[in-house]
């Protein structure tokens, strides 16, 4: 093999053995410039990069040569000309989840447009991150709408409506797989559509682009890219929490945006006050604007998101298969898909069609049917979290330390077994339905705005199915 294949190959491996931050900065962009015998010539950006690698990765990137080679080779790093130098062919990606490859380095630039129509380019540095494509995918048109995501949506198609006005800046979370992405891309669909200059990324892209900037002294390009936009979109940006630099440039980037009424649209795992190690001055700066959750979706949800899954199918997808899968993955939306597209997959391969034997097996390899609780379980389960006794659930006392439990008693009855208003007022102690429907209102109503109240109510689910 050339030397040139040799080395690509080498680049695969070395992709395969450090962090992906780590290959994207020092070693995406190297080069072979030339081998002369048991010597590779290996081409560099710059002086810093020569260093950076003779130093800390030269010895395990000569150890994978020589493993590809078959033989001993010795490495010699050289800042090649640029002008001379081929750049490295570029291939096309597909349009792929960019939620699961957060940080990928990208190596062509993307087009924008700004505000008066003209043509503008996203600035790409020397190892760093320029913005992804959008998941065609991910529009408002696709995003199922429910109880746990209504807020977030309305208020993702206020910004698009009115960057920059209606919510500044806008702060989504929630768990993983709940759709933020969908949302920050729904939102940047929007605002290219209408010829705005839109930079999305994700805030470990943010920080190669920063690092990037740092080692070529491209600071200005740099700035220009990040604070000249009109909507900057950045995804789990709690992972800058720890980083002292990145957190600096992006409070300056923050205040250049808010200032000119540029729209920011953040998204992150937990809300600003839960994110460990982040500055004082950028929380405060997150929660000025409109912090809206994202939360786990319930049932009828977790059905329309499979039925419009199902209406894209070439062979049809029964209710029930799809009410059995809902059913089995109650947390992930990207899980829930994840396990139609298992089910549509297995069914095409065998030739057989879609039934809830073939999904039940299936299932049963990879989500196994959770122990359905009892109402006793349930109880005592809301008691030992509460630390009360059993019986205070059945007396007539209305002290908040035993009304409060018993409410949730009521509401995880009703959600978690569906029993009948009457049947849970007789268990709870002859209690009227309409006392019933009060507790299960008022636990519902503060689920949707109280952190506390949901929290309480995913740990008791937590320990009803944990095993014993």
């Amino acid at each position: 093999m050339a030397p040139a294949v040799h080395w690509q190959a080498t680049l695969g491996e070395l992709k395969l053995q450090m962090p992906r931050a780590t290959f994207d900065t020092w070693v995406k962009d190297t080069i072979v410039v030339g081998c002369e015998l048991d010597e590779y010539v290996i081409g560099v950006p710059n002086a810093y990069a020569k260093d950076w690698l003779e130093n800390r990765l030269g010895p395990t990137m000569r150890r994978t040569l020589a493993a590809i080679v078959g033989r001993g080779i010795d490495l010699r790093f050289v800042v090649r000309n640029r002008e001379a130098s081929e750049p490295p062919a570029v291939t096309e990606r597909p349009l792929l989840d960019v939620e699961a490859r957060h940080g990928e380095s990208q190596t062509t630039e993307t087009g924008y447009r700004n505000g008066n129509g003209h043509g503008a380019r996203s600035v790409a540095f020397s190892g760093a991150v320029s913005s992804p494509p959008l998941n065609p995918r991910y529009t408002f048109d696709a995003f199922i709408v429910g109880s746990a995501n209504r807020l977030a949506h309305a208020v993702s198609q206020s910004v698009a409506e009115k960057p920059g006005e209606a919510y500044n800046p806008l702060f989504l979370y929630g768990d993983v797989g709940l759709g933020k992405t969908h949302l920050l891309q729904a939102i940047a669909h929007d605002l290219q559509r209408r010829g705005l200059r839109v930079v999305y990324v994700s805030s470990e892209a943010f920080m190669n682009d920063l690092i990037g900037a740092l080692r070529t002294q491209g600071t200005e390009a740099f700035r220009e890219k990040y604070r000249t936009c009109d909507a900057l979109l950045i995804d789990d940006i709690q992972f800058i929490a720890d980083k002292e630099r990145t957190q600096e440039e992006f409070f300056h980037t923050f205040n250049t945006l808010h200032a000119a009424n540029r729209q920011v649209v953040l998204s992150s795992d937990r809300p600003p006050r839960s994110i460990s190690l982040l500055e004082d001055r950028l929380r405060s700066r997150f929660e000025g604007g409109l912090t809206a959750d994202v939360k786990a979706p319930d049932l009828e949800t977790r059905v329309a998101i499979l039925q419009a899954r199902a209406n894209n199918q070439p062979v049809p997808v029964p209710g029930d298969v799809l009410m059995l899968i809902a059913h089995r993955v109650r947390t992930n939306i990207r899980e829930l898909e994840g396990m139609f597209t298992r089910v549509v997959a297995q069914s095409q391969l065998l030739h057989r069609p879609i039934t809830t034997d073939l999904a039940e097996r299936i299932l049963g390899e990879l989500a196994p049917a959770l122990p359905k609780p009892t109402a006793d379980s349930i109880l005592k389960c809301i008691c030992s979290y509460y630390k009360v006794e059993t019986g205070v659930l059945f007396s007539t006392s209305r002290v908040k330390n035993i009304a409060w439990p018993r409410h949730v008693a009521m509401y995880l009855l009703r959600t978690e077994l569906d029993m009948s208003l009457p049947q849970i007022g007789q268990l709870l102690g002859g209690r009227d339905h309409t006392t019933v429907i009060h507790g299960v209102d008022k636990v519902t109503h503060l689920l949707a705005d109280d952190e506390t109240v949901r929290k309480q109510i995913t740990d008791v689910r937590t320990q009803l199915v944990a095993p014993k």
